[in-house]
Protein backbone atom coordinates (compact mmCIF):
# COMPACT_ATOMS: atom_id res chain seq x y z
CA UNK A 1 0.00 0.00 0.00
CA UNK A 2 1.34 3.29 -1.05
CA UNK A 3 1.11 5.86 1.37
CA UNK A 4 0.92 9.68 0.22
CA UNK A 5 1.63 12.91 2.47
CA UNK A 6 0.22 16.02 1.49
CA UNK A 7 0.59 19.39 2.35
CA UNK A 8 0.01 22.87 1.11
CA UNK A 9 2.61 25.15 0.27
CA UNK A 10 1.42 29.18 -0.74
CA UNK A 11 2.40 29.71 -4.46
CA UNK A 12 4.49 32.72 -3.82
CA UNK A 13 6.85 30.84 -1.67
CA UNK A 14 6.25 27.65 -4.12
CA UNK A 15 7.29 29.83 -6.97
CA UNK A 16 10.77 31.19 -4.97
CA UNK A 17 11.88 28.08 -3.94
CA UNK A 18 11.24 26.55 -8.07
CA UNK A 19 13.09 29.56 -8.95
CA UNK A 20 15.95 29.31 -6.62
CA UNK A 21 16.26 25.71 -7.86
CA UNK A 22 16.79 26.56 -11.33
CA UNK A 23 13.51 25.60 -12.39
CA UNK A 24 11.19 27.59 -14.91
CA UNK A 25 8.01 28.75 -13.48
CA UNK A 26 4.78 29.81 -16.38
CA UNK A 27 4.39 33.15 -16.23
CA UNK A 28 1.09 34.68 -15.71
CA UNK A 29 0.48 35.99 -18.50
CA UNK A 30 1.06 32.76 -20.39
CA UNK A 31 -1.81 30.99 -18.51
CA UNK A 32 -4.11 28.99 -20.38
CA UNK A 33 -7.58 27.99 -19.36
CA UNK A 34 -8.43 26.41 -16.04
CA UNK A 35 -11.51 26.26 -13.73
CA UNK A 36 -12.16 24.41 -10.77
CA UNK A 37 -15.74 23.71 -9.46
CA UNK A 38 -17.58 22.10 -6.41
CA UNK A 39 -19.21 19.37 -8.13
CA UNK A 40 -22.19 18.65 -5.47
CA UNK A 41 -22.94 23.22 -5.66
CA UNK A 42 -21.51 23.64 -9.08
CA UNK A 43 -19.51 26.74 -7.06
CA UNK A 44 -16.70 28.20 -9.10
CA UNK A 45 -13.65 27.97 -6.72
CA UNK A 46 -11.08 29.16 -9.05
CA UNK A 47 -11.71 29.95 -13.29
CA UNK A 48 -9.37 31.84 -15.43
CA UNK A 49 -10.27 32.18 -19.28
CA UNK A 50 -12.82 29.51 -18.41
CA UNK A 51 -15.22 30.18 -21.50
CA UNK A 52 -12.16 30.76 -24.20
CA UNK A 53 -13.63 28.51 -27.25
CA UNK A 54 -10.45 25.15 -27.27
CA UNK A 55 -9.78 22.40 -29.08
CA UNK A 56 -11.07 19.89 -26.28
CA UNK A 57 -8.82 16.80 -28.07
CA UNK A 58 -9.67 13.15 -26.56
CA UNK A 59 -11.52 14.76 -23.32
CA UNK A 60 -14.51 15.25 -26.10
CA UNK A 61 -14.57 11.08 -25.00
CA UNK A 62 -16.36 12.16 -21.86
CA UNK A 63 -19.51 13.18 -24.02
CA UNK A 64 -19.24 10.50 -25.66
CA UNK A 65 -19.68 8.27 -22.98
CA UNK A 66 -22.41 10.88 -21.78
CA UNK A 67 -24.51 10.15 -24.87
CA UNK A 68 -23.85 6.40 -25.06
CA UNK A 69 -24.79 5.93 -20.85
CA UNK A 70 -27.93 8.31 -21.72
CA UNK A 71 -28.82 5.60 -23.98
CA UNK A 72 -28.13 2.57 -22.17
CA UNK A 73 -30.60 4.72 -19.52
CA UNK A 74 -33.27 4.88 -22.15
CA UNK A 75 -33.25 1.14 -22.84
CA UNK A 76 -32.14 1.87 -26.03
CA UNK A 77 -29.00 -0.78 -25.93
CA UNK A 78 -27.22 -2.43 -22.80
CA UNK A 79 -23.87 -2.77 -21.12
CA UNK A 80 -23.84 -6.25 -23.33
CA UNK A 81 -24.62 -5.71 -26.89
CA UNK A 82 -21.98 -6.37 -29.09
CA UNK A 83 -20.76 -3.27 -31.37
CA UNK A 84 -19.14 -4.05 -34.48
CA UNK A 85 -15.91 -2.63 -35.76
CA UNK A 86 -15.95 -1.02 -39.40
CA UNK A 87 -13.32 -0.24 -41.67
CA UNK A 88 -13.80 3.54 -40.58
CA UNK A 89 -13.32 2.80 -37.34
CA UNK A 90 -9.92 1.05 -37.91
CA UNK A 91 -8.38 3.38 -40.05
CA UNK A 92 -8.27 5.63 -36.92
CA UNK A 93 -5.53 7.14 -36.04
CA UNK A 94 -3.29 6.63 -32.63
CA UNK A 95 -4.10 6.30 -29.78
CA UNK A 96 -6.28 2.80 -30.62
CA UNK A 97 -7.18 -0.32 -29.73
CA UNK A 98 -6.44 -1.95 -33.74
CA UNK A 99 -9.29 -4.12 -33.92
CA UNK A 100 -9.71 -5.62 -37.34
CA UNK A 101 -12.97 -4.98 -39.49
CA UNK A 102 -16.04 -7.16 -38.57
CA UNK A 103 -14.52 -7.81 -35.00
CA UNK A 104 -17.41 -7.44 -32.32
CA UNK A 105 -16.61 -6.01 -28.45
CA UNK A 106 -19.51 -5.07 -26.13
CA UNK A 107 -20.45 -1.91 -25.17
CA UNK A 108 -19.15 -2.35 -21.58
CA UNK A 109 -15.71 -2.88 -22.62
CA UNK A 110 -15.68 -0.11 -25.21
CA UNK A 111 -16.21 2.22 -22.44
CA UNK A 112 -13.46 1.19 -20.56
CA UNK A 113 -11.15 1.08 -23.56
CA UNK A 114 -12.37 4.55 -24.03
CA UNK A 115 -11.50 6.15 -20.70
CA UNK A 116 -8.21 3.91 -19.82
CA UNK A 117 -6.34 3.43 -23.49
CA UNK A 118 -8.30 6.53 -25.01
CA UNK A 119 -8.88 4.43 -28.22
CA UNK A 120 -10.41 7.12 -31.05
CA UNK A 121 -11.03 3.61 -32.99
CA UNK A 122 -13.65 2.70 -30.41
CA UNK A 123 -15.32 5.75 -30.34
CA UNK A 124 -15.86 5.06 -33.74
CA UNK A 125 -17.37 1.86 -33.01
CA UNK A 126 -19.84 3.13 -30.13
CA UNK A 127 -20.68 6.26 -32.34
CA UNK A 128 -21.70 4.05 -35.56
CA UNK A 129 -23.47 1.91 -33.63
CA UNK A 130 -25.59 3.85 -31.35
CA UNK A 131 -26.32 6.86 -33.95
CA UNK A 132 -25.49 4.83 -37.76
CA UNK A 133 -22.48 7.30 -38.35
CA UNK A 134 -20.39 9.44 -36.78
CA UNK A 135 -22.28 12.47 -38.11
CA UNK A 136 -25.35 11.33 -36.91
CA UNK A 137 -23.54 10.84 -33.25
CA UNK A 138 -22.29 14.04 -33.33
CA UNK A 139 -25.12 15.62 -33.79
CA UNK A 140 -26.54 13.86 -30.77
CA UNK A 141 -23.88 15.29 -29.01
CA UNK A 142 -24.87 18.77 -30.10
CA UNK A 143 -28.47 18.28 -28.79
CA UNK A 144 -27.33 16.99 -25.63
CA UNK A 145 -25.17 19.80 -25.38
CA UNK A 146 -27.83 21.67 -25.60
CA UNK A 147 -29.91 20.24 -22.68
CA UNK A 148 -26.96 20.08 -20.36
CA UNK A 149 -26.38 23.87 -21.13
CA UNK A 150 -23.19 24.21 -23.02
CA UNK A 151 -22.67 27.36 -24.89
CA UNK A 152 -18.97 27.09 -26.56
CA UNK A 153 -19.23 23.90 -27.64
CA UNK A 154 -19.95 21.92 -30.80
CA UNK A 155 -18.79 18.40 -31.75
CA UNK A 156 -18.31 17.47 -35.09
CA UNK A 157 -17.08 13.84 -33.98
CA UNK A 158 -16.86 11.55 -30.56
CA UNK A 159 -12.83 11.02 -30.69
CA UNK A 160 -11.69 14.37 -30.55
CA UNK A 161 -9.57 14.00 -33.50
CA UNK A 162 -8.74 17.84 -34.43
CA UNK A 163 -11.35 19.30 -36.85
CA UNK A 164 -11.85 23.13 -36.81
CA UNK A 165 -15.54 23.11 -36.04
CA UNK A 166 -14.67 20.77 -33.49
CA UNK A 167 -14.69 23.07 -30.45
CA UNK A 168 -15.34 24.03 -26.64
CA UNK A 169 -14.48 25.38 -23.43
CA UNK A 170 -13.56 24.38 -19.78
CA UNK A 171 -16.62 26.13 -18.70
CA UNK A 172 -18.13 23.26 -21.09
CA UNK A 173 -16.42 20.94 -20.10
CA UNK A 174 -17.22 21.16 -15.99
CA UNK A 175 -20.82 21.00 -16.86
CA UNK A 176 -20.27 17.62 -18.65
CA UNK A 177 -17.79 16.33 -15.77
CA UNK A 178 -20.94 17.39 -13.47
CA UNK A 179 -23.65 15.64 -15.25
CA UNK A 180 -22.11 12.27 -15.98
CA UNK A 181 -21.54 12.04 -12.14
CA UNK A 182 -24.85 13.27 -11.02
CA UNK A 183 -26.65 11.31 -13.74
CA UNK A 184 -24.71 8.36 -13.45
CA UNK A 185 -23.24 7.75 -10.31
CA UNK A 186 -23.41 4.04 -10.61
CA UNK A 187 -20.91 3.95 -13.47
CA UNK A 188 -18.17 6.69 -11.80
CA UNK A 189 -15.94 3.71 -11.83
CA UNK A 190 -15.30 4.16 -15.00
CA UNK A 191 -13.35 7.34 -14.94
CA UNK A 192 -10.66 5.87 -12.32
CA UNK A 193 -9.54 2.42 -13.71
CA UNK A 194 -5.98 2.59 -13.41
CA UNK A 195 -5.55 -0.21 -16.07
CA UNK A 196 -6.99 -2.83 -18.08
CA UNK A 197 -5.42 -6.30 -18.85
CA UNK A 198 -6.47 -7.76 -22.50
CA UNK A 199 -5.03 -11.01 -23.35
CA UNK A 200 -1.97 -10.88 -21.05
CA UNK A 201 -1.37 -6.93 -22.43
CA UNK A 202 -1.26 -4.16 -19.56
CA UNK A 203 -3.03 -1.25 -20.81
CA UNK A 204 -2.21 1.70 -18.51
CA UNK A 205 -4.60 5.22 -17.86
CA UNK A 206 -2.79 8.37 -19.34
CA UNK A 207 -4.53 10.44 -15.93
CA UNK A 208 -1.19 11.71 -14.00
CA UNK A 209 -3.08 12.29 -10.64
CA UNK A 210 -4.58 8.09 -9.85
CA UNK A 211 -2.59 6.33 -7.56
CA UNK A 212 -0.48 10.10 -6.93
CA UNK A 213 -2.97 12.61 -5.55
CA UNK A 214 -4.60 11.60 -2.33
CA UNK A 215 -8.11 11.13 -3.29
CA UNK A 216 -7.97 11.57 -6.84
CA UNK A 217 -10.86 9.58 -8.52
CA UNK A 218 -10.49 9.73 -12.42
CA UNK A 219 -11.97 11.93 -15.11
CA UNK A 220 -10.21 12.13 -18.79
CA UNK A 221 -6.61 13.26 -20.33
CA UNK A 222 -6.41 14.33 -24.10
CA UNK A 223 -3.48 16.11 -26.00
CA UNK A 224 -3.05 16.75 -29.69
CA UNK A 225 -0.61 19.76 -30.90
CA UNK A 226 -3.62 22.14 -31.26
CA UNK A 227 -5.15 21.51 -28.28
CA UNK A 228 -2.07 21.26 -26.16
CA UNK A 229 -2.32 18.73 -23.05
CA UNK A 230 -5.78 18.52 -21.28
CA UNK A 231 -7.19 17.28 -18.47
CA UNK A 232 -10.68 17.10 -16.74
CA UNK A 233 -9.89 15.61 -13.26
CA UNK A 234 -11.89 15.21 -9.92
CA UNK A 235 -11.00 14.40 -6.70
CA UNK A 236 -12.76 13.88 -2.93
CA UNK A 237 -11.72 15.06 0.24
CA UNK A 238 -13.44 14.14 3.78
CA UNK A 239 -16.48 14.00 1.52
CA UNK A 240 -16.25 16.52 -0.62
CA UNK A 241 -15.38 16.62 -4.21
CA UNK A 242 -13.70 18.74 -6.83
CA UNK A 243 -13.74 19.18 -10.76
CA UNK A 244 -10.56 20.68 -12.08
CA UNK A 245 -10.43 21.38 -15.90
CA UNK A 246 -6.74 22.37 -17.47
CA UNK A 247 -6.62 23.44 -21.15
CA UNK A 248 -3.09 24.02 -23.04
CA UNK A 249 -0.86 22.96 -21.11
CA UNK A 250 2.52 22.32 -23.03
CA UNK A 251 3.17 18.61 -21.46
CA UNK A 252 1.78 15.81 -19.55
CA UNK A 253 3.96 16.83 -16.36
CA UNK A 254 2.77 20.47 -16.48
CA UNK A 255 -0.98 19.57 -16.43
CA UNK A 256 -0.68 16.93 -14.06
CA UNK A 257 0.90 19.66 -11.55
CA UNK A 258 -1.73 22.03 -12.57
CA UNK A 259 -4.82 20.11 -11.41
CA UNK A 260 -2.66 19.42 -8.30
CA UNK A 261 -1.97 22.88 -7.65
CA UNK A 262 -5.34 23.77 -7.85
CA UNK A 263 -6.62 20.90 -6.06
CA UNK A 264 -4.52 22.15 -3.13
CA UNK A 265 -6.06 25.68 -3.26
CA UNK A 266 -9.91 24.38 -3.65
CA UNK A 267 -9.39 21.58 -0.65
CA UNK A 268 -8.20 24.43 2.09
CA UNK A 269 -10.61 26.70 1.57
CA UNK A 270 -14.67 26.90 1.27
CA UNK A 271 -17.25 28.83 -0.14
CA UNK A 272 -17.54 29.81 -3.86
CA UNK A 273 -20.59 31.89 -4.65
CA UNK A 274 -20.68 32.77 -8.40
CA UNK A 275 -21.78 29.87 -10.68
CA UNK A 276 -20.71 28.68 -14.05
CA UNK A 277 -23.91 30.20 -15.52
CA UNK A 278 -22.76 33.60 -14.38
CA UNK A 279 -19.67 33.54 -16.51
CA UNK A 280 -19.51 35.61 -19.77
CA UNK A 281 -19.99 33.76 -22.77
CA UNK A 282 -16.53 32.96 -24.77
CA UNK A 283 -15.65 34.92 -27.76
CA UNK A 284 -12.74 33.95 -30.64
CA UNK A 285 -11.54 30.64 -32.41
CA UNK A 286 -9.56 28.64 -30.19
CA UNK A 287 -5.76 28.74 -30.71
CA UNK A 288 -3.22 26.74 -32.38
CA UNK A 289 -0.82 25.62 -29.64
CA UNK A 290 1.47 23.94 -32.35
CA UNK A 291 4.25 25.81 -30.96
CA UNK A 292 4.06 25.03 -27.54
CA UNK A 293 2.93 21.59 -26.98
CA UNK A 294 4.97 19.95 -30.15
CA UNK A 295 7.57 22.13 -31.24
CA UNK A 296 10.07 19.81 -29.52
CA UNK A 297 8.41 16.10 -30.27
CA UNK A 298 9.39 14.04 -33.84
CA UNK A 299 6.65 14.65 -36.62
CA UNK A 300 6.11 10.63 -36.58
CA UNK A 301 5.83 10.29 -33.44
CA UNK A 302 4.98 13.14 -31.30
CA UNK A 303 1.11 12.09 -31.03
CA UNK A 304 2.44 8.98 -29.09
CA UNK A 305 5.19 10.39 -27.28
CA UNK A 306 2.94 12.99 -25.42
CA UNK A 307 0.23 10.58 -24.36
CA UNK A 308 2.72 8.32 -22.89
CA UNK A 309 4.46 10.99 -21.10
CA UNK A 310 3.49 10.56 -17.94
CA UNK A 311 4.74 7.34 -18.11
CA UNK A 312 8.49 8.46 -18.80
CA UNK A 313 9.34 10.29 -15.58
CA UNK A 314 8.39 11.66 -12.68
CA UNK A 315 6.45 15.33 -12.50
CA UNK A 316 8.92 17.63 -11.19
CA UNK A 317 11.54 16.20 -8.22
CA UNK A 318 12.17 18.85 -5.67
CA UNK A 319 14.42 17.75 -2.64
CA UNK A 320 15.62 19.46 0.61
CA UNK A 321 13.06 22.48 0.25
CA UNK A 322 12.29 22.31 3.85
CA UNK A 323 14.87 21.22 6.90
CA UNK A 324 15.53 18.10 8.41
CA UNK A 325 12.42 18.32 11.06
CA UNK A 326 9.67 18.58 7.71
CA UNK A 327 8.61 15.50 6.27
CA UNK A 328 10.45 13.82 3.17
CA UNK A 329 9.42 16.33 0.13
CA UNK A 330 9.77 13.14 -2.23
CA UNK A 331 6.65 12.07 -1.22
CA UNK A 332 5.03 15.26 -2.95
CA UNK A 333 2.73 14.66 -6.07
CA UNK A 334 5.31 16.40 -8.33
CA UNK A 335 8.39 13.43 -7.24
CA UNK A 336 5.97 10.48 -7.22
CA UNK A 337 6.53 7.34 -9.59
CA UNK A 338 3.67 6.01 -10.92
CA UNK A 339 2.07 3.20 -9.08
CA UNK A 340 1.48 -0.25 -9.98
CA UNK A 341 -2.73 -1.12 -10.32
CA UNK A 342 -4.70 -3.78 -10.40
CA UNK A 343 -5.50 -4.50 -14.05
CA UNK A 344 -9.46 -4.83 -14.98
CA UNK A 345 -9.90 -7.57 -17.41
CA UNK A 346 -11.82 -6.81 -20.57
CA UNK A 347 -11.89 -9.25 -23.84
CA UNK A 348 -12.71 -8.89 -27.48
CA UNK A 349 -16.24 -10.68 -28.67
CA UNK A 350 -19.25 -11.42 -27.41
CA UNK A 351 -20.83 -11.57 -24.17
CA UNK A 352 -22.03 -15.05 -22.83
CA UNK A 353 -25.08 -16.18 -23.52
CA UNK A 354 -25.85 -12.79 -26.26
CA UNK A 355 -27.51 -14.16 -29.45
CA UNK A 356 -29.01 -10.74 -30.44
CA UNK A 357 -27.63 -8.61 -33.89
CA UNK A 358 -24.08 -6.93 -33.01
CA UNK A 359 -25.06 -2.75 -33.70
CA UNK A 360 -23.18 -1.49 -35.94
CA UNK A 361 -23.73 1.14 -39.27
CA UNK A 362 -26.34 -0.51 -40.69
CA UNK A 363 -28.03 -1.40 -37.11
CA UNK A 364 -27.99 1.20 -34.99
CA UNK A 365 -29.82 1.24 -31.74
CA UNK A 366 -30.70 4.99 -32.15
CA UNK A 367 -32.77 3.75 -34.70
CA UNK A 368 -34.73 7.26 -36.86
CA UNK A 369 -39.11 7.72 -36.75
CA UNK A 370 -39.56 8.32 -40.23
CA UNK A 371 -41.89 11.50 -39.86
CA UNK A 372 -44.47 10.02 -42.13
CA UNK A 373 -45.23 6.81 -40.23
CA UNK A 374 -48.62 6.51 -38.64
CA UNK A 375 -47.07 4.53 -36.21
CA UNK A 376 -45.14 7.11 -34.83
CA UNK A 377 -47.43 10.38 -36.08
CA UNK A 378 -50.84 10.69 -34.31
CA UNK A 379 -53.92 10.00 -36.65
CA UNK A 380 -56.68 12.60 -36.39
CA UNK A 381 -59.88 10.97 -35.42
CA UNK A 382 -62.66 11.27 -38.09
CA UNK A 383 -65.46 13.97 -37.55
CA UNK A 384 -68.69 13.19 -37.25
CA UNK A 385 -71.04 13.91 -40.04
CA UNK A 386 -73.18 16.46 -39.29
CA UNK A 387 -69.87 18.20 -38.70
CA UNK A 388 -68.73 17.90 -42.09
CA UNK A 389 -68.67 21.44 -43.78
CA UNK A 390 -69.17 20.58 -47.92
CA UNK A 391 -67.11 24.11 -48.21
CA UNK A 392 -64.47 22.65 -46.54
CA UNK A 393 -61.10 22.53 -48.36
CA UNK A 394 -59.47 19.67 -46.64
CA UNK A 395 -62.64 17.39 -47.38
CA UNK A 396 -61.46 14.97 -50.17
CA UNK A 397 -64.72 14.68 -52.30
CA UNK A 398 -67.28 17.46 -52.50
CA UNK A 399 -70.89 16.90 -53.38
CA UNK A 400 -71.60 18.04 -56.63
CA UNK A 401 -74.99 20.43 -56.38
CA UNK A 402 -76.33 19.25 -59.91
CA UNK A 403 -77.67 16.13 -58.25
CA UNK A 404 -80.56 15.07 -56.82
CA UNK A 405 -80.40 13.31 -53.37
CA UNK A 406 -81.42 9.41 -53.25
CA UNK A 407 -85.29 9.39 -52.00
CA UNK A 408 -84.86 7.18 -49.61
CA UNK A 409 -87.95 7.17 -47.69
CA UNK A 410 -90.51 8.21 -50.31
CA UNK A 411 -91.42 11.19 -52.50
CA UNK A 412 -94.56 13.14 -53.07
CA UNK A 413 -95.87 11.44 -56.61
CA UNK A 414 -93.03 9.49 -57.43
CA UNK A 415 -92.99 8.52 -61.17
CA UNK A 416 -93.72 5.06 -61.67
CA UNK A 417 -91.39 2.71 -62.56
CA UNK A 418 -91.75 0.46 -65.51
CA UNK A 419 -89.84 -3.01 -65.12
CA UNK A 420 -89.47 -4.66 -68.61
CA UNK A 421 -89.51 -8.46 -68.64
CA UNK A 422 -85.86 -9.52 -69.66
CA UNK A 423 -85.51 -11.05 -72.82
CA UNK A 424 -85.06 -15.15 -73.24
CA UNK A 425 -82.84 -15.92 -75.96
CA UNK A 426 -82.44 -19.48 -77.71
CA UNK A 427 -79.28 -20.96 -77.60
CA UNK A 428 -78.53 -21.43 -81.36
CA UNK A 429 -78.10 -25.58 -82.95
CA UNK A 430 -74.90 -26.71 -84.56
CA UNK A 431 -75.76 -28.41 -87.65
CA UNK A 432 -74.31 -31.45 -87.07
CA UNK A 433 -76.16 -31.74 -83.29
CA UNK A 434 -78.53 -34.77 -82.88
CA UNK A 435 -82.02 -34.27 -81.70
CA UNK A 436 -83.38 -36.85 -79.08
CA UNK A 437 -86.79 -37.72 -78.92
CA UNK A 438 -88.49 -39.26 -75.69
CA UNK A 439 -89.33 -43.13 -76.33
CA UNK A 440 -92.77 -44.11 -75.26
CA UNK A 441 -92.98 -46.41 -72.73
CA UNK A 442 -95.10 -49.56 -73.10
CA UNK A 443 -95.93 -50.04 -69.30
CA UNK A 444 -97.63 -46.71 -69.54
CA UNK A 445 -100.03 -47.62 -72.64
CA UNK A 446 -103.53 -47.86 -71.05
CA UNK A 447 -105.31 -50.98 -72.97
CA UNK A 448 -108.72 -49.36 -72.36
CA UNK A 449 -107.74 -47.08 -75.60
CA UNK A 450 -109.38 -48.10 -78.37
CA UNK A 451 -108.18 -47.20 -81.59
CA UNK A 452 -110.10 -45.08 -84.15
CA UNK A 453 -111.45 -46.45 -86.85
CA UNK A 454 -108.97 -47.27 -89.75
CA UNK A 455 -105.87 -47.04 -87.44
CA UNK A 456 -103.26 -49.90 -86.71
CA UNK A 457 -103.44 -52.58 -83.44
CA UNK A 458 -100.13 -51.48 -81.60
CA UNK A 459 -97.82 -53.70 -81.08
CA UNK A 460 -97.76 -54.47 -77.37
CA UNK A 461 -94.89 -56.94 -77.49
CA UNK A 462 -92.19 -54.42 -79.34
CA UNK A 463 -93.14 -50.43 -79.21
CA UNK A 464 -92.43 -48.98 -82.67
CA UNK A 465 -90.66 -45.40 -82.35
CA UNK A 466 -91.91 -42.20 -83.25
CA UNK A 467 -90.62 -40.80 -86.40
CA UNK A 468 -88.26 -37.30 -85.22
CA UNK A 469 -89.18 -34.77 -86.93
CA UNK A 470 -87.25 -33.16 -89.17
CA UNK A 471 -85.33 -30.40 -88.01
CA UNK A 472 -84.76 -27.38 -89.53
CA UNK A 473 -81.13 -25.23 -87.90
CA UNK A 474 -80.00 -21.79 -89.26
CA UNK A 475 -77.25 -21.79 -90.77
CA UNK A 476 -74.18 -20.86 -87.82
CA UNK A 477 -71.68 -18.02 -88.44
CA UNK A 478 -68.54 -18.99 -87.25
CA UNK A 479 -67.74 -15.51 -85.96
CA UNK A 480 -70.72 -15.91 -83.56
CA UNK A 481 -69.60 -17.50 -80.46
CA UNK A 482 -71.76 -19.83 -78.38
CA UNK A 483 -72.11 -18.46 -74.26
CA UNK A 484 -68.83 -18.43 -72.73
CA UNK A 485 -69.16 -21.29 -69.88
CA UNK A 486 -66.94 -22.45 -70.03
CA UNK A 487 -65.01 -20.87 -72.62
CA UNK A 488 -63.75 -22.63 -75.51
CA UNK A 489 -59.40 -22.92 -75.91
CA UNK A 490 -58.15 -20.82 -78.69
CA UNK A 491 -58.06 -22.95 -82.58
CA UNK A 492 -54.45 -22.29 -83.38
CA UNK A 493 -53.27 -22.89 -87.27
CA UNK A 494 -51.18 -26.47 -87.32
CA UNK A 495 -47.85 -24.97 -86.80
CA UNK A 496 -48.53 -23.77 -83.83
CA UNK A 497 -50.13 -26.61 -82.17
Amino acid sequence: MIRHFRFSVPVTCRTLLLTTLGLSVASPALANPSLLIDADTGAILSQEDATRPWYPASITKLMTVYVALNAVRQGKITLDSPLKVSARANRMPPSKMGFKPGSEVTLDNALKMLMVKSANDLAVVIAEGLSGSVENFADQMNTTGERLGLRESHFANPNGLPNPQHYSSARDFALIARALLHDFPEHTDLFSIGALSLNGRTIPNHNGLLGRYPGADGMKTGFTCAAGFNVVASATHNGRKLIAVILGESSAKARTDKAATLFDTGFATSGGSARLEALPAGQGAPPDMHKSACSRRTKDGGAWVGEIEDFAAPIVQVQGLFGSAQPAVENHISAMPRPVFDPIPVFVGRAANYAGLAYSASNPALKSMPAAANAYVPVEKPRPLAAVDPNDPDMPLKPDPSTKPLNLSGAENPAPIKIKPAKTTKPALIASAKVKTPQPNPAKIKLADKPKPGASKPNLTKPVPAKPPAVKTPPVNPKKLLPKKPPLPPQLPDDQN
